[in-house]
């Protein structure tokens, strides 16, 4: 009996939920920015080459690669009719080969080696060269593979349909199968549980008392845009984190390091959303939008560097909570006292310190979390940087309740210094819930579906309206 028919795998979008062109890029970006960026400028022209370069900038860990299991199963399903299954890809021979070991699938790969790059036309030239026209059967996801296909016997097509229609119409045998994505994973990666963070934008008009509805129409609309600023820097920071993502026992399930949405879409989805949050900017001012753009350069920056480092880390966060805060001022159009700012700044550096606190409770070992500039015995200088953080928000709020300012807004002095007591006990609760990891990872997300910690702040709220007289304006008491 002759050699069996070969099965031949594309790896990127195939055998593999995701690109390792697009992986090494992003990979490139988070180790080594500027050199990344040379290597794509230089070479743009010469895609074989440049996923050479790439691939030797990014190293990555193939073990950690998302395997797409209904084309494992077919693969495993050949073997076990004695049939050779061998990986054709465009990208670098040394990546191929290094999924090829890490799969099991050993027979020969076909792969771009610096020179030539193994796409369309040419891999369907060396296919046929190794087996024949007709010879083999290959497993495929862009119209690009059409020339391959038609080369080979059986096609299986993934996440293209509209090439299985046409192969079908030819009379070709066809196994289609879907490449998984669903609308529900693209929001995911958006992660619109954490637009909740925009409420901070309310608060200016909340500390002015500015109850005016085109005042809260205009910073709803500023919600919205913040929302989809940070949507888009999330993608981003899950992109440049897919390896640091892929070990965690949680992150390891997000959208794109789990391979569920393409990084090819999460870089459309990006473009998309910044071009949304710059339309919603410019219809409200100049003002909004230069705190947006600064918003998304400092989370760019925090995204590909400042993260990793220690202390830094932890200013950065604060600062772009501050920002949300600056810019629901300007989209309300009220003034934000300096003062505010200066009591605010502290506690989202207890916020901060909360926030790794929670991450690193969970470590097993010395070593620095994956992606962070934080290791386990950093915990007791994060949580005395919370406490510093605790002590200077209230005695900030202490001396602004001296100001004149503070006394045209709040006659009554006496109840704002007693709200200092319902302040301190939930940010020192805070900070010991995260301390013992018992948060999520989001301290402002955790704040806000804290049940004990809600009625604490609602209760400092009315303390704060009470010694304003707006109960006594709205309600005459």
């Amino acid at each position: 009996m002759g050699e069996q028919k070969p099965l031949v795998l594309d790896v990127d979008g195939t055998y593999l939920k995701t690109d390792m062109l697009f992986e090494c890029f992003w990979a490139g970006l988070g180790k080594h920015p500027t050199k990344t960026f040379k290597v794509c400028v230089a070479h743009i022209n010469d895609r074989a080459l440049l996923k050479a370069k790439l691939a030797e900038i990014a190293d990555l860990n193939c073990d950690l690669l998302p395997v797409n299991p209904q084309v494992e199963a077919l693969a495993q399903a050949a073997k076990g009719q004695g049939r050779p299954v061998h990986l054709a890809s465009a990208s670098d021979q040394k990546l191929v080969s290094a999924v090829a070991q890490v799969s099991g699938h050993t027979g020969t790969t076909f792969a771009s080696d610096g020179v030539t790059n193994m796409k369309g036309s040419t891999k369907a030239a060396a296919l046929v060269e190794r087996f024949g026209e007709g010879g083999f059967d290959y497993a495929g996801n862009e119209p690009v593979d059409m020339q391959i296909w038609e080369k080979g016997d059986s096609a299986i097509v993934v996440g293209a349909p509209k090439e299985a229609a046409q192969l079908r119409a030819r009379g070709r045998t066809v196994t289609e199968i879907d490449d998984g994505t669903a609308p529900k994973d693209v929001l995911r990666a958006m992660r619109p549980h954490q637009w909740v963070k925009n409420i901070l934008l309310l608060l200016p008009l909340l500390a002015a008392h500015d109850f005016a509805l085109a005042s809260w129409l205009s910073v709803a609309l500023g919600i919205v845009a913040f929302s989809a600023a940070a949507s888009s820097i999330y993608i981003i920071n899950d992109l440049l984190d897919l390896e640091a993502d892929r070990v965690h026992a949680k992150k390891k399930y997000r959208p794109f390091a789990s391979g569920a949405v393409s990084i090819k879409h999460g870089m459309l989805l990006y473009v998309v959303l910044t071009l949304v949050t710059l339309g919603i900017s410019s219809l409200l001012g100049a003002k909004f939008m230069a705190i947006v753009v600064l918003y998304m350069a400092i989370s760019l920056a925090y995204s590909m560097r400042l993260k990793r480092m220690r202390w830094v880390d932890v200013i950065m966060l604060a600062t772009l909570y501050t920002l949300r805060v600056v810019a629901g001022a300007a989209a309300g159009g009220v003034h934000v006292s300096l003062y505010m700012l200066v009591f605010i700044f502290p506690i989202f550096i207890t916020l901060g310190s909360v926030k790794r606190l929670t991450e690193l409770h969970g470590a097993t070992d010395d070593a620095r979390l994956p992606g962070r500039g934080y290791a386990r015995q950093d915990r007791k200088p994060l949580l005395y940087l919370g406490v510093i953080g605790i002590i200077g928000a209230l005695i900030l709020f202490f001396l602004y309740s001296l100001t004149d300012h503070a006394a045209s807004l709040y006659p009554s002095q006496g109840l704002l210094w007693f709200a200092l007591l319902p302040i301190s006990i939930w940010l020192v609760r805070m900070l010991i819930l995260g301390y013992q990891g018992k948060q999520d990872h989001d301290p402002i997300i955790f704040a806000l579906k804290d049940k004990k910690g809600l009625g604490i702040l609602m209760f400092t709220l009315s303390l704060m309206f009470y010694a304003a007289g707006l109960w006594q304006q709205w309600f005459g008491f």
